[in-house]
């Protein structure tokens, strides 16, 4: 199956709300702050919507230790975290 975009845009969408928290730590992460995560976050979600593909840089970002993991595990939500990457893995392969 190919990837189920409507489903991904959502996933993105919880994911820029999870990053746009309050008190989030980028410490760990590739993040600069909330701004730059945001920044990235919204520049993915218009290359999906428009290329109806999964850009390699949304791979990195969900991986293992990824920046998006890294700051889940700093600030809290990392249980979330890998309900989200689970969520990605199934927009990404058309399966949600």
């Amino acid at each position: 199956m190919g990837v189920d975009v409507a489903a991904l845009v959502i996933v993105l969408g919880e994911v820029r709300a999870w990053l746009a928290q309050p008190d989030n730590d980028f410490s760990w992460s590739s993040f600069v702050d909330a701004d730059a995560a945001l920044a990235e976050i919204d520049d993915l979600i218009a290359r999906v919507q428009a290329e109806g593909r999964v850009p390699f840089a949304l791979s990195v970002l969900f991986a293992p230790t990824g920046p998006i993991q890294e700051v889940a595990l700093s600030s809290g939500w990392g249980d979330e975290f890998l309900t989200l990457a689970a969520w990605f893995d199934a927009a990404s392969a058309g399966d949600r």
